[in-house]
């Protein structure tokens, strides 16, 4: 079979999101090929570079978001005409409540498939007076109302950049997403559009996997982010509509937890389509400290993670004072590195000096251990030198967060059978599954409490641990989010398959009947030409293993 892999900030690239996950999908999953088709986000995310790419990589294409772009084309009366009535669909569903926002994207993409320019138009005055209109219309939101030249604007470029792989004629053609059998979107949002274009275009059916909602983030981004509250409602509302598409012509969507689940449905998702795959991390890293008979420091509380604002390791200060109260052997070691830029830079300091203002008696040196009852360690370290030294070095793992996603962290804990207390955000109970302790969110005393009564029973540490391990092995193993992959491939291609022009349905660029390699024994009959692999064909996808993933 084969793939087109949509990724937008990651995957093939060396930074960014997705891209390990990516990787071991298309490492695991060799039976297939794999077309790459990346968004990038940044030049130094391009200046970076791409990972090593494993042989069942066919071809990579990329495109940057970041960039401003224009093709140097101009469109002549006919495509104006053209460009003003699909673009006026557009912005009638974007500032209120049309109902041709899918009728306005398609037929922007065909305008730019036929003639390009559609970056420049998209950020041309007739534009601006488009949404000007749009914004002026009943119907229109108070806040839309209100927006101005410069809102307007603002969102044009925002929704140009968005709009991009409209603009990617190179893609759409018979020897791009024209010969793939399936798309992948790795998340939804821009990396879905060349999917829904492929689909449109093509037939090609379109799986979307979303680790993290592309819509849920996009609203964290613009609140956390010094955006005017028109630009912040249009481009909103862009992607709340985008996600409703894509989600709409989807044959399956697979969302990595309950959470994520939640919000497609209320983006409009169908409960059908959806069939959540736990994200697959690497366990064996993880096995020594697993399998070890030392529990840890007894009295040692661990946090891992990336120290933002979001983490609250504000509360978990607090809460830890109050431990040390109950507890006063106990200690905190709080292991990981800031949020880049200077916001993630002050909070760590922030910390810091509330750490030493809460406990003002103890030696002043942060980085040693041993010294303070709070420490702050970056993996690396002589005190740590990977992942699975700071989980064995503590008896309990806290995750203190207000916001949470899939919690990584916690799935590390639990492979390396460590008891857990967390806050109840995100997908975390989901995770835990009763073989933790979780705490509301922003409350020091109940997650001391909870800290206290662990530190003080190991037996119950034990019993935690080993139901916690058991759990992450069977749930969020690299194996079980490969097997379950290759069953949606197979069952998707199997219900939507390409009608190519001439070609009627083809499933498989092989077809899925075994290679009889063997001398048929006496008496049986031959299987007909067409269900014999060639010899030096890709049959991979057609061993018995994949056949059986198809019932997984």
């Amino acid at each position: 079979m084969r793939i087109g892999l949509l990724t937008e900030g990651g995957y093939p690239y060396a930074t960014g999101e997705s891209r390990l996950w990516c990787d071991r999908l298309v490492r695991g999953l060799g039976q297939h090929e794999f077309d790459v088709y990346a968004l990038s986000r940044s030049a130094e995310q391009e200046e970076r570079g791409w990972i090593a790419l494993p042989p069942q990589v066919q071809l990579v294409r990329t495109a940057p978001l970041w960039a401003p772009d224009d093709d140097g084309l101009t469109y002549g009366r006919r495509e104006r005409r053209r460009f003003a009535a699909h673009f006026t669909d557009l912005a009638a569903a974007i500032c209120g409540d049309g109902e041709d926002f899918a009728q306005g994207l398609y037929g922007l993409a065909e305008l730019a498939l036929e003639f390009g320019g559609l970056c420049a138009a998209l950020r041309s005055e007739a534009a601006i007076r488009i949404l000007e209109s749009a914004c002026r219309a009943p119907g229109a939101s108070r806040t839309v109302q209100a927006a101005r030249i410069p809102d307007l604007l603002g969102f044009a470029g925002l929704l140009e950049r968005a709009l991009r792989p409209l603009s990617l004629s190179d893609w759409y053609d018979e020897n791009g997403l024209g010969a793939v059998d399936l798309c992948h979107a790795t998340s939804g949002g821009s990396a879905a559009l060349p999917g829904l274009l492929a689909k449109r275009f093509f037939g090609v059916p379109l799986l979307v996997t979303e680790y993290g909602v592309q819509l849920r983030a996009q609203y964290l981004d613009l609140a956390a982010g010094q955006v005017p509250a028109p630009v912040r409602a249009l481009i909103t509302s862009f992607h709340r509509r985008l996600a409703a598409e894509v989600y709409e012509q989807a044959a399956v969507v697979t969302p990595g937890n309950t959470h994520a689940r939640r919000w497609q449905e209320k983006c409009g998702a169908d409960r059908a389509k959806l069939r959540t795959v736990y994200p697959g991390m690497e366990a064996g890293r993880f096995a020594a400290v697993g399998d070890a008979e030392e529990p840890g420091e007894p009295d040692t509380l661990v946090w891992v993670g990336r120290i933002d604002p979001s983490k609250d390791l504000i509360a978990l200060l607090h809460a830890f004072a109050e431990v040390r109260k109950e507890e006063p052997e106990a200690r905190l070691r709080i292991v990981g590195a800031p949020a880049q830029g200077p916001e993630g830079a002050a909070y760590l300091s922030h910390c810091r000096a509330l750490a030493a203002q809460l406990f003002p008696d103890e030696a002043a040196d942060q980085h040693a251990v041993g010294s303070n009852p709070v420490t702050f360690e970056e993996i690396g370290g002589p005190e740590t030198p990977d992942l699975a030294a700071a989980y064995a070095s503590g008896a309990v793992v806290v995750l203190s967060s207000v916001v949470e996603g899939f919690p990584i962290s916690l799935v590390e804990a639990m492979f390396c059978g460590r008891a857990t207390v967390s806050t109840d955000v995100g997908a975390v109970v989901e995770v835990i599954g009763g073989t933790g302790l979780v705490v509301p969110p922003r409350n020091p005393r109940a997650l001391a409490d909870a800290c206290v009564s662990l530190l003080r029973d190991p037996e119950r540490r034990g019993r935690l641990g080993a139901a916690a391990r058991a759990r992450a092995l069977e749930l969020f193993t690299v194996e079980q989010n490969l097997v379950a992959f290759n069953g949606i491939y197979l069952d998707v291609i199997s219900r939507c398959p390409v009608r190519r022009d001439g070609a009627g349905a083809q499933l498989f660029a092989n077809p899925a009947e075994l290679f009889v390699s063997a001398p048929l024994p006496a008496g049986t009959h031959a299987p007909p030409l067409w269900a014999v692999v060639p010899q030096g064909g890709t049959g991979g996808h057609n061993t018995p293993a994949a056949a059986e993933g198809a019932d997984v």
